[in-house]
């Protein structure tokens, strides 16, 4: 596994577990708002084993490990790290763009996943223009994640995506868990995010959840 960060602890990353976080390196999308860019240019990656060992240490300490990115299903080793963290006893969930719904099967055909959460980015027509590729892979994978017990599907709230990219999304997600998470941005050069205000008058106006905004 190219393995570029990782967090010892967490526990807002997988919802009622703490987790350990590891964020691979490698990505076929280019999101202008990613916060994790400066990962894919690391040049110096994480050893399983350090990852491995911290897992042995904190047995009774954390529940699970999330695999973020990047985008982990890019990783050709996934699966036997997935199989050997499931031996080891603990939970995993999954961060993923859903451009690879073949790998995401195997997965959970073979049980090593417990959680999958995929990150939808906007309506089907504006997919390439926003991070580079086509909606075809994406509709496959919301398909087969909604027959996965433990999922949730989210949003950011990038500004070029709208209220009616909102309400196309709507239409794949169905009765889902879905959240739109606030944008921040991450440089002078990134567009200004809507106000929080916003972000929580369309949650309400969709009945949705809400993540990052400042508003309680």
């Amino acid at each position: 596994m190219n393995i570029a960060s990782f967090l010892g602890t967490s526990f807002i990353d997988y919802p009622g577990n703490i987790s350990l976080v590891i964020f691979t390196k490698g990505c076929n999308m280019n999101c202008p708002y990613c916060h994790n860019k400066n990962l894919e240019t690391k040049f110096e990656l994480i050893n399983e084993k350090i990852i491995f060992d911290l897992l042995i240490k904190r047995k009774n300490l954390i529940d699970a490990v999330t695999i973020s990115g990047g985008e982990p299903t890019l990783q050709s080793d996934l699966y036997g790290f997935c199989f050997a963290i499931k031996e080891m006893g603990y939970k995993i969930k999954l961060d993923t763009n859903g451009t690879n719904p073949k790998i995401l099967k195997d997965l959970i055909d073979n049980k090593l996943v417990d959680y999958i959460a995929m990150d939808i980015k906007t309506s089907p027509d504006k997919y390439n223009e926003l991070c580079g590729k086509s909606f075809d892979s994406i509709k496959n994978s919301i398909k087969l994640i909604q027959s996965f017990k433990n999922h949730e599907f989210r949003t950011t709230f990038y500004p070029s995506v709208s209220k009616n990219d909102i309400k196309e999304i709507l239409k794949y997600t169905n009765n889902s868990p879905y959240y739109l998470q606030q944008y921040r941005k991450i440089n002078d050069d990134t567009l200004k995010a809507y106000s929080d205000e916003f972000v929580l008058d369309i949650g309400n106006e969709f009945n949705i959840f809400t993540r990052n905004t400042d508003i309680i």
